[in-house]
């Protein structure tokens, strides 16, 4: 999935996620897991929604969020042992 914020008209950003990007040829975008920039659910929304079908024509610009960076399994570690005699 592709975390995004949807910039809309007359309305503040959310929140959202993508299964792919959008054709710019497709009259609406499939939009996942919509929710407030703070991780609140949409006021505009009833309970439950977990996918909205959002027109183009109310859609200002799409931004595409990095994904997080994986941690790796182990972390290399340097350190000094002062504990003989020194």
């Amino acid at each position: 999935m592709i975390r995004v914020i949807v910039h809309v008209l007359n309305d503040d950003p959310f929140v959202a996620e993508l299964a792919t990007l959008p054709d710019p040829r497709d009259i609406y975008v499939v939009l996942k897991n919509p929710r407030r920039r703070d991780g609140k659910r949409l006021a505009t929304l009833a309970d439950g929604v977990t996918t909205i079908l959002f027109p183009w024509q109310r859609i200002t610009f799409i931004e595409l969020l990095d994904e997080p960076k994986l941690q790796p399994d182990s972390l290399l570690t340097i350190f000094r042992d002062d504990s003989e005699g020194g």
